[in-house]
C-alpha cells in the first residue's frame, strides 16, 4: 500500500537552482515547507546507475540518510527510438565537455548520429521523468513520467534548457524550445510523474 506524506518539510534532492524552483512551485498548494539539497550543504552522490530510477533511488536515499528528513530526486532525460533509446539515462553524460556542458554540441552530434544510420522520420522519441520520495527508514515510491514526440532539426527556440530545442511533443508543431515554459511545465514528463505523486500528499 502507497504510502502517505504527512511530514511538514521535504528535501528536494537538486544543486539545480532552476528544478528546485519548479519542484517548489509544484508543490506550493500543499503547506509543505521545501529545502534543496544544497541549502544543507549536501553532496552531489555520483549517478553510477543504468536507468532512471536508479540514480533517483541513490539520490533521494543518499539526501534522507544524511539529513534524516523524507527526500524528493528525480531523474530525467530524452530516449529516442532509432538510437536504441540513447542517449536515456546518460543524456546529461553526452553534453560534457571539458568546460562544462554543452547542449548544442549534444544535440549536433545527436543529429550526426541519427543521418549517419539514415534514420527514418518521424524520429520518434520520448522525455522521461522519474521521481523517487525517500524516507529515512529507508522506504521510498516511485513515480514514472513520459511525455511522447519526436526529434526534429534544425534546432527550434531558445526557451527551456537540454534537448527542448530538438524535441516535437505529440500534438504540437513547435518544440519545446519555442513553448512557453508554463505551458511546456502543463504538459511536460516531469508533469506528469508529478501528477501521479501528489495522490500521496494528505490533501492531493
Amino acid at each position: 500500500m502507497m504510502r502517505v506524506f504527512d511530514d511538514q518539510t521535504l528535501l528536494v534532492a537538486t544543486h539545480n537552482a532552476g528544478k528546485l524552483e519548479e519542484i517548489t512551485d509544484l508543490l506550493k498548494d500543499f503547506g509543505i515547507s521545501v529545502i534543496g539539497a544544497a541549502e544543507k550543504g549536501l553532496p552531489e552522490p555520483e549517478e553510477t546507475g543504468t536507468t532512471f530510477v536508479e540514480n533517483a533511488r541513490l539520490k533521494a536515499h543518499a539526501a534522507s540518510m544524511a539529513t534524516g528528513l523524507p527526500a524528493l530526486a528525480d531523474d530525467s532525460g530524452i530516449e529516442i527510438d532509432a538510437l536504441d533509446g540513447a542517449p536515456g539515462v546518460y543524456t546529461a553524460d553526452w553534453a560534457e565537455t571539458p568546460s562544462g556542458r554543452d547542449f548544442v554540441k549534444a544535440m549536433t552530434d545527436t543529429n550526426d548520429k541519427l543521418e549517419a544510420i539514415s534514420a527514418p522520420t518521424p524520429r520518434t522519441a520520448r522525455f522521461c521523468c522519474t521521481f523517487v520520495l525517500a524516507w529515512p527508514d529507508g522506504h521510498d515510491e516511485v513515480f514514472e513520467g513520459r511525455m511522447e514526440g519526436q526529434v526534429v532539426w534544425p534546432m527550434r527556440g531558445d526557451q527551456g534548457h537540454g534537448y527542448d530545442p530538438i524535441f516535437q511533443p505529440d500534438g504540437y508543431d513547435i518544440t519545446f524550445g519555442e513553448m512557453d515554459r508554463w505551458e511546456k511545465n502543463r504538459i511536460s514528463h516531469r508533469a506528469d510523474a508529478f501528477r501521479k505523486l501528489k495522490t500521496i500528499f494528505k490533501n492531493g
